[in-house]
């Protein structure tokens, strides 16, 4: 019977260790659930963080994974399908925000690859445009889906076809990860580098 007992306490620590591990990640009030599915895989997350401007948090990002990565050259090597989570933390102007996105890319590519690009930028600034205005709490994600191309989803809903290039994709995280980011402490953040 003691035997029983000591097996039924060991099983309880390990059910509470193992829950302690599935807690989601809550950056400013958002939680970033440890996993996520994306093209038939369970994709893990990175690392998640803040995403100020001055002195005013704007949005919350988290990338997921296939494996973990800790530099930006990593992350560009991994072939499977990889996920930005956004969720904005105020009310921001929609085409603004592609604005930046758009400068963010170009910041962080030579002049010849972006303007390879220039059609699906204009696409994606598009589809924030069509927006008009996000608010505080609203979700977009950006997905590479390996076969079918980057999908921008906003909240809950896909937006158009998919952009089929890889480069774009790359181009696209190059806001976040690239040499000039948008955010020095958000990019350490994402790819899982202690605050």
């Amino acid at each position: 019977m003691k035997f029983l007992k000591q097996c039924v306490v060991v099983a309880s620590a390990c059910l509470i260790a193992t829950s302690a591990f599935a807690q989601p990640t809550t950056v400013a009030d958002v939680k970033y659930e440890e996993t996520a599915s994306l093209g038939g895989s369970t994709l893990q997350l990175n690392g998640a963080g803040v995403r100020y401007k001055a002195v005013f948090k704007v949005y919350t990002a988290g990338l997921y994974l296939d494996k973990k990565a800790g530099s930006t050259q990593e992350v560009a090597a991994l072939k499977g399908p990889k996920r930005m989570s956004i969720t904005m933390l105020r009310e921001i102007d929609s085409t603004e925000l592609g604005k930046l996105f758009s400068r963010g890319m170009e910041d962080n590519m030579d002049r010849a690859a972006f303007s390879k690009l220039i059609p699906g930028v204009l696409r994606m600034s598009q589809i924030f445009s069509d927006h008009k205005k996000l608010q505080a709490g609203d979700q977009f994600m950006i997905d590479w889906i390996p076969g079918t191309g980057t999908v921008i989803t906003v909240k809950g809903k896909p937006q158009g076809e998919p952009f089929k290039e890889p480069e774009f994709f790359n181009a696209l995280m190059g806001i976040w990860l690239g040499n000039v980011p948008a955010d020095w402490k958000l990019k350490d953040a994402l790819l899982g580098k202690p605050a």
